[in-house]
């Protein structure tokens, strides 16, 4: 699909596919901008009900159960929500017709008037963006934080100034059609997610790519420098090139060195902290504390704001999140792992005997070497979900290789439930002093979830019945 360059038009006619956060924070926009809106869904009017009474004050028309070719007969600008392929007929149809795409993501960032600190990433995204806004918030910087995390900026694009700082998370289902990047853009990591949507690994990097592919010199573009897909970037950007890397030094970014986090920008290196002071488990946060002390420091924010900040971060939720501790056992909600290898950041985080909560819906990812590293580290593993028989198959043909190998193999039971309640029910009743109860599933919550955020409350509620 080619994508032309993006500019702000004024349209007369936008349709909107999807009536979810996003879709409905670009029919405001629009609608209070005067522009005719309709939004398309293919869900049922009865099953959007809360959904359309909620855009109830906004004239805006609705075409649901389908997204009919008509939409597109006088539509001079289509956008997606989040959850909407690119390659569904009617979108494949408007790029044949020449119709523009766009969504409330490259909508904001081609107006934002603020500097706008962009980030994406396999892992971490939520956790860098939260800490980059609370940076610059220490240092003293109106500040404002969402996109693909809480709320579509869109909303309050009116209330944001110039001199105001923007810290915004991107997806590759938001950066996959955009043509226009932001001021600084952070890429942490690319390791295989969201295979399901993107179908190749290729096509997944190439809409990561977009965050920086329309950077200009001015820009900044700051890259995990241990993590070869990002890395490799700095090739063909034409942004100045920061790193960060919890291995070696970096040129310009910064890295971890005799357990301080240094800065070193300009030829001058400072320690910014130690690595004792971030609260958050696990050398994966150390990689986003680095990352986002490069990404706030390029928009103004001094080493004693992101000392400050850093210091008295707790994490965010949903992420390495401690519920509560029953009996001496530590139950940690990681609903947002939706990844097998974000499982594996997860177990290194802990150093107790654990006790592994793992399903959801499989994103066609690659189990092999979870499997092989989970035998080793988890001593149950409870499975729910639809992924719980494609798992339970991985683990068995795991531990029959590692015991014909004679490898070691820690884990000594694997349960396959119907659904988190059971899981939680059986972890209880397997837990002993000092373990640690782990939900960390490895697939997206989409069999029985809206999104991860309800699954995790729904574990916190259970947890906290016990």
């Amino acid at each position: 699909m080619s994508l032309a360059k993006h500019a702000v038009i004024q349209p007369e006619h936008v349709v909107i596919l999807g009536l979810a956060r996003q879709g409905r924070a670009l029919a405001r926009f629009y609608s209070m901008m005067g522009v005719r809106v309709t939004i398309s869904d293919t869900r049922s009017r009865e099953v959007l009900a809360p959904e359309i009474k909620d855009m109830e004050m906004f004239d805006i028309n609705y075409v649901l159960g389908e997204h009919p070719m008509a939409l597109l007969d006088d539509c001079d600008l289509l956008c997606l929500s989040g959850g909407v392929p690119l390659d569904i007929p009617i979108v494949l149809e408007a790029c044949s017709r020449g119709i523009p795409l766009s969504n409330d993501a490259q909508e904001f960032l081609a107006r934002c008037p603020a500097p706008v600190v962009g980030i994406t990433g396999s892992a971490g995204k939520t956790t860098t963006t939260t800490l980059v806004g609370e940076m610059l918030k220490s240092a003293g910087y109106t500040t404002w934080v969402g996109g693909n995390i809480g709320n579509p900026l869109i909303n309050t694009l009116p209330q944001i100034q110039k001199q105001d700082r923007v810290v915004m998370e991107l997806s590759s289902f938001q950066l996959a059609l955009m043509t226009v990047s932001p001021y600084v853009a952070g890429v942490l990591n690319i390791t295989p997610n969201h295979l399901d949507r993107h179908k190749t690994m290729d096509a997944y990097i190439a809409a990561k790519r977009h965050i920086v592919a329309y950077q200009s010199p001015d820009d900044y573009a700051v890259l995990g420098k241990d993590d070869e897909n990002a890395w490799a970037l700095r090739r063909a950007i034409p942004a100045k090139v920061y790193g960060f890397s919890g291995v070696t030094a970096v040129d310009q970014g910064s890295f971890l060195h005799d357990d301080q986090l240094m800065l070193r920008r300009e030829g001058m290196q400072t320690a910014v902290c130690e690595r004792s002071d971030i609260h958050l488990r696990g050398d994966h946060n150390v990689l986003n504390v680095l990352a986002a002390i490069s990404l706030a420091n390029l928009v103004g924010a001094p080493v004693t704001a992101m000392r400050e900040a850093i210091k008295a971060f707790e994490g965010v939720e949903h992420r390495l999140e401690e519920v509560r501790t029953l009996d001496s056992v530590l139950w940690v909600n990681d609903s947002i792992a939706t990844a097998p290898e974000r499982v594996l950041a997860a177990l290194a985080s802990y150093t107790e005997p654990l006790i592994l909560l793992a399903g959801g819906r499989d994103k066609d990812l690659p189990w092999a070497d979870f499997a092989r590293q989970a035998i080793q580290r988890v001593t149950v593993m409870v499975l729910f979900g639809e992924a719980a028989p494609l798992i339970y198959g991985v683990i068995k043909h795991a531990m029959t290789k590692a015991l014909n190998a004679s490898s070691p193999v820690l884990l000594d039971e694997v349960l396959v439930v119907d659904n988190l309640a059971e899981a939680v029910a059986e972890a209880r009743g397997m837990s002993a002093p000092g373990d640690v109860v782990l939900l960390s599933p490895g697939g997206t919550s989409f069999d029985a979830y809206r999104d991860f955020a309800e699954r995790g409350m729904h574990f916190r509620s259970l947890v906290q019945a016990l």
